[in-house]
């Protein structure tokens, strides 16, 4: 559970910070139109921070955290979203800088959606193993090693 809450956390670092980051950047550059730099801070917190948030009431309740692939979810999940945020600042940098993103920048963004779609899949087989009961042995033999 404390890397779920530490990962809850880092989102709500990295989201803060990405928000004071684009006021502050695009202040500086006198840039007043739109660039992906405004979405990250809201995308950072909403499906980083609360996301985690969620799902560490969740593990309290159902002990995910016991199963196997939790971690993998979590890794998963992780990745993808930071894929997605990196493409999101380095596209808004670009633009905030009066240069045209290159077309690759979409695409990698697409890969880490792909990634973030792959971690709630993961969560979701996770909630079911759990939720139908079928998970109770892995998880009484992850707790006595």
């Amino acid at each position: 559970m404390k890397k779920t809450y530490y990962a809850a956390l880092s989102y709500l670092t990295a989201g803060l910070a990405t928000g004071l980051f684009y006021r502050e950047f695009t202040k500086a550059n006198d840039f007043s139109g739109d660039s992906q730099l405004s979405l990250v801070h809201t995308h950072l917190l909403a499906s980083g921070m609360l996301f985690f948030l969620g799902v560490l009431a969740l593990d309290k309740l159902l002990n995910l955290s016991g199963l196997r692939m939790f971690n993998v979810f979590f890794w998963t999940y992780n990745a993808g979203l930071a894929l997605t945020a990196a493409m999101m600042v380095l596209g808004g940098i670009l633009t905030v800088q009066g240069i045209t993103p290159s077309a690759a920048i979409p695409g990698i963004s697409g890969l880490g959606h792909m990634g973030l779609t792959a971690g709630l899949i993961l969560l979701f087989i996770t909630l079911g193993k759990r939720v139908s009961g079928k998970a109770t042995a892995e998880a009484e033999l992850s707790r006595a090693n």
